[in-house]
């Protein structure tokens, strides 16, 4: 029987319209919800939609866009013009992926997993499998990237796939991954070097169109997201290189582990950077890869709400999430992720969701914890040949002569003799080295008193329109009369005389911390503040047209995630001073991880410098346990193989030196300087402008004051300087104090020349304010004792004590006084 013909659809009228925006403004911010994710479907099922949800001829549209394998969250973001990107985006049709090319990414994943398996089983690799589409989308990503003016991509990622993104992603040799697992030549790592899923790599990405792009693998340890502020700070310091165009220039891509991201601090902390003055890096590609398991812990055990990425959506950024066994899906999250970062400038994450083929690590059983996960996983085809059946191709020939190269890699590398060498350093490390320090390498550090008076004219120089507030007129009053040696030097002054030296010479310097630009004791003030405007100025930044760039900035409230980014920074920019001051010395400790595992560890393990500096304030004042200690005792513990520089310069002049040999030496070591706190305005600790003329920083400060004294004291920071003033008052002259400027590496030389200069003291006695378990004790004695020529060496200190200092004022002043009495000898 004839029918008629159905009219063809007309456009929406004005009248329908709004029901096709209202149901479709409900699936773009509630479709995520009954999205198809989980490649084994057991977990994320679909949940109801918090606003009902329509049916008809609109909702069955809306679902294809957004309750797919693809889900966007986006309707948080407040910006109209990024949604509207977003939504559009989603809504075309999608282009048609170059498959074949996907299915040759997938079929290298896949194998390169294989072929370790059976040629190295058992051992640990943290195999990909399972989400091996990450290689793909890491190629469109710098497919889109290249036609968007990215020449750099930085990457960061932990453990899991990480020899394989080597392999496929960053370039390198299958043959030099093989040679790892061989682990040949292992005397040449005795004592150093790094298990090979932590180690860094560089490697060129070729576009289609010809185009190269630099790729960069950054070096990290096993705990997890502590790399990510690092990769921004490297991130930061190469766009800054590069200048106007530098963020659209050089790419961060960060790639997470699912319970990572959700529970580790260090995570939020890097997030909250995103578009911070002093941080911002023109958006980061953040990847999560994500196998719904941390370790042995189910999703429910590691984030409190459906996704371990909901952490984001304090931020006004876009979330994908993608079902990593829909390659095709993949890579066009991937091109928009590119495209909206290169667009918007913004940070962008996508959760890439599959599972994990073995354990936490090969040797691990999963069954044990998660039986019905792996029963549905043991017979699970790899990706690759799942994309080939979804696509009507057979794999079998390319994967076979896929597997042969990477067989005959392996086999090469049973007759390597050397390990490989996975990367490259940039040339502007090229003047600068490690190891021991020569001293044939000392620099000279002094300036006459005309060029600092002329340094102290310019820091104090103000506009004639700027209206400053009457007690800093004052302080800068006061520093031109240091300048013209009509008053000693104070901390502060100094420290911005060494700063503007080296910017007026063309060094960058950077400095970050919580309130640094004023400084936390009200020292610094180099950036000043209209008292009507609120507009800030600092005179560092106006030194001279051809000066170096001034970066002072006050930090976010992190300790972790900020000196992470300043030691990234100073990674690629060695010839910049940069500099991370704690507010008070004791918050270092809330970025353990980065001292222990990057700044004290980089060297021996990976063979990367840093010159990073860490201002610790640090002294005790009757302050309580929180405000005295910056834990002298754990820096000292850590220092090894001249591997960092650890010291207490107690007077002006001497921190004046101390920074600028950081800054001048070739020799590029993290510096670390515990800085006073009540001492930095005190006249013991001030200084002549004569002593900035001296040629270098002094290790060690003789005692010249007294002859023949029957006792050395040797001591470092505000207790020498509380000892010479008692000494003082009591007329004592028995008494000789040495001060240690430079406890790491140990000033062996200066020491016993200090020493030796008054032989008749038949005691040297060590004086600290730390306790017995703290402090530098336990490091200086037994070098005291071989530089002591037989001569009895004591200790002065406050008995083991589980806290540094005690809470209570008056307690503090009856110990100092004790400490003082015993180190004198006039105790009872």
């Amino acid at each position: 029987m004839a029918t008629k013909a159905e009219a063809p659809r007309q456009a929406s009228t004005p009248a329908e319209q709004p029901d096709r925006e209202l149901v479709f403004d409900i699936f773009r911010r509630w479709g995520y919800l009954q999205s198809s994710l989980d490649p084994l479907g057991q977990y994320l099922p679909p949940e109801p939609f918090p606003t009902p949800a329509p049916e008809g001829e609109f909702a069955a549209e809306a679902r294809r866009y957004y309750c797919g394998t693809i889900a966007l969250e986006f309707m948080h973001i407040p910006g109209n013009e990024q949604r509207q990107w977003l939504q559009q985006r989603m809504e075309a049709k999608p282009a048609k992926p170059n498959q074949a090319h996907i299915l040759t990414k997938l079929i290298h994943a896949d194998l390169f997993e294989q072929v370790i398996q059976s040629r190295y089983l058992g051992t640990k690799r943290f195999s990909l499998e399972g989400l091996t589409a990450l290689i793909p989308f890491l190629d469109r990503i710098f497919e889109t990237g290249s036609g968007l003016g990215v020449t750099t991509a930085m990457l960061a990622m932990s453990h899991r796939g990480r020899l394989n993104v080597m392999t496929n992603t960053i370039g390198r040799d299958p043959s030099e991954i093989f040679t790892k697992f061989e682990d040949v030549d292992p005397r040449s790592t005795m004592g150093g070097g790094d298990v090979k899923y932590h180690m860094g790599a560089t490697g060129e990405y070729t576009a289609p169109g010809g185009k190269v792009m630099s790729l960069h693998l950054a070096s990290n340890p096993s705990h997890l997201e502590a790399v990510n502020p690092v990769l921004m700070g490297r991130t930061r310091a190469k766009q800054e290189r590069i200048g106007k165009d530098g963020r659209k220039r050089i790419l961060p891509i960060i790639i997470h582990g699912d319970a990572a991201f959700a529970g580790q601090g260090v995570t939020a902390e890097a997030l909250n950077m995103a578009t911070l003055h002093g941080y911002n890096i023109g958006g980061t590609i953040h990847v999560v890869v994500n196998n719904l398991l941390g370790f042995t812990a189910i999703p429910e055990e590691s984030n409190s709400t459906r996704f371990s990425t909901d952490i984001a959506k304090r931020l006004p950024v876009p979330i994908f999430h993608v079902n990593a066994e829909d390659p095709d899906a993949v890579v066009r999250v991937a091109s928009i992720a590119m495209e909206y970062r290169q667009k918007f400038g913004s940070d962008i994450v996508v959760d890439l969701i599959g599972y994990r083929k073995h354990g936490h690590s090969e040797v691990d059983d999963p069954t044990v914890t998660q039986p019905r996960r792996y029963a549905i996983i043991k017979d699970r085809k790899p990706l690759y040949q799942l994309y080939a059946e979804k696509i009507g191709v057979n794999p079998a020939q390319e994967a076979e002569q896929i597997q042969n190269e990477l067989l005959d890699d392996q086999k090469a590398a049973t007759k390597a003799g050397q390990k490989p060498k996975l990367a490259e350093l940039p040339d502007y490390w090229d003047p600068y080295k490690g190891g021991e320090f020569d001293p044939a390498d000392e620099v000279n550090t002094g300036l006459s008193a005309e060029r600092v008076n002329e340094l102290v004219q310019k820091i104090t120089a103000v506009p004639k329109d700027f209206h400053i507030h009457p007690k800093v007129k004052k302080l800068f009053e006061q520093r031109q009369e240091m300048g013209s040696g009509a008053k000693p030097f104070d901390y502060g002054t100094a420290e911005l005389v060494a700063f503007a030296s080296l910017l007026d010479n063309g060094t960058l310097v950077r400095l970050t911390g919580q309130d640094s630009q004023r400084g936390t004791f009200n020292q610094r003030h180099s950036v000043i503040v209209d008292i009507e405007t609120e507009v800030r100025y600092s005179p560092l930044s106006h030194l001279s047209e051809k000066q170096g760039r001034w970066e002072v900035y006050n930090s976010l409230l992190s300790e972790a995630a900020v000196l992470g980014f300043e030691y990234g920074f100073a990674r690629d920019y060695p010839e910049a001073l940069v500099l991370w001051e704690a507010q008070f010395g004791d918050f270092a400790n809330g970025a353990q991880i980065i001292i222990d595992q990057f700044i004290a560890a980089s060297e021996a393990k990976w063979g990367l410098l840093s010159g990073v500096v860490m201002l610790l304030p640090h002294g005790y004042e009757g302050q309580g346990p929180e405000h005295s200690s910056a834990r002298i005792e754990r820096y000292l513990q850590l220092a090894a193989s001249d591997n960092m520089q650890i010291c207490q310069p107690s007077t002006a002049a001497q921190y004046f030196h101390l920074l600028r040999r950081q800054s001048l030496r070739k020799w590029r070591k993290p510096l670390i300087v515990f800085t006073p706190k009540s001492m930095l305005r005190h006249p013991d600790a001030s200084s002549p402008v004569a002593d900035f003329g001296r040629d270098r920083f002094l290790n060690v400060l003789p005692d010249n004051d007294v002859v023949n004294p029957r006792r050395l004291l040797v001591c470092s920071g505000k207790i020498g300087h509380n000892l010479r003033v008692e000494r003082e008052k009591r007329k004592d002259k028995s008494v000789g104090i040495v001060f240690l400027e430079q406890m790491y590496p140990w000033p062996e030389e200066e020491m016993q020349a200090a020493l030796d200069q008054h032989p008749g003291a038949e005691e040297i006695v060590w004086v600290q304010e730390e306790p017995a378990n703290m402090g530098a004790f336990t490091y200086v004695m037994p070098l005291l004792r071989r530089v002591a020529r037989d001569r009895a060496v004591l200790s002065v200190k406050r008995s083991a004590n589980a806290t540094p200092a005690t809470g209570s004022a008056k307690a503090h002043d009856i110990e100092e006084k004790t400490l003082i009495d015993l180190a004198l000898g006039t105790a009872d």
